[in-house]
């Protein structure tokens, strides 16, 4: 099994990724980035993972720059990479599964729109320093998150200051924070194909916090794995 991973920016964070997705199996993975320039690997790829990272360039989502704790710089040629990433996913029917940065660019992708900052007051949800925030969330019925999680709550990690706003076409939420913030995403008719699945949390580092073995994190990658077997 071959898994591509687009590179988060971060060499650190994009091991989280490679140790996350490969666990105990035999996974090969590659890396993919508009550094490497690479798009055409993604045909070598049975699954693919969009990672976290640096805010979408508002012009994906119709949107002004500006807003408050935006970054200094975006990375457009990131965005674009990954979104043409995306589509050709789309193309050639390859399952999918995107993490925070990733679930917005999937919404962005299908014509949705994010908040910009869910703003000093949603604090369950922001980075600290360096130390992601745990919070719960419950699980929409009859949805991939409910078969994950086997029940309507679970708890999860969170480093992220945008959400998504407007759903994109053909989407749906299927797991809520307590304030309403959406943490999960999929499409609305299970029958198409591929597989997608979004996650506003980071699966991928939540064995800092010993839940490693939880459905939000172990789940979440069977979930995708078996997708890929499956297809």
């Amino acid at each position: 099994m071959t898994v591509g991973i687009t590179y988060t920016g971060s060499e650190t964070k994009h091991n989280y990724y490679k140790e996350w997705v490969k666990g105990e199996d035999v996974i090969q993975v590659i890396t993919l980035s508009e550094e490497l320039n690479n798009i055409d690997e993604v045909a070598l790829c049975d699954g693919i993972v969009l990672s976290g990272g640096i805010d979408i360039a508002p012009e994906f989502y119709g949107a002004a720059e500006g807003y408050p704790n935006g970054p200094v710089s975006f990375n457009k040629k990131r965005d674009a990479f990954e979104w043409a990433v995306f589509e050709k996913t789309q193309q050639l029917e390859i399952p999918v599964l995107g993490i925070c940065r990733g679930m917005q660019l999937v919404n962005c992708f299908y014509g949705g729109t994010l908040v910009q900052d869910l703003d000093e007051n949603n604090s369950f949800h922001r980075i600290t320093n360096t130390n992601d925030k745990m919070h719960s969330i419950s699980v929409v019925p009859n949805s991939y998150m409910s078969e994950v999680v086997s029940g309507k709550y679970a708890a999860v990690n969170s480093a992220h200051h945008q959400a998504i706003d407007k759903i994109g076409d053909g989407l749906y939420i299927t797991a809520f924070s307590e304030e309403g913030v959406p943490e999960a995403m999929e499409r609305a008719n299970k029958e198409e194909a591929p597989f997608l699945l979004c996650v506003q949390w980071h699966p991928e580092r939540m064995f800092i916090f010993g839940l490693y073995d939880t459905p939000p994190s172990k789940g979440v990658r069977k979930k995708f794995l078996d997708a890929i077997k499956t297809k």
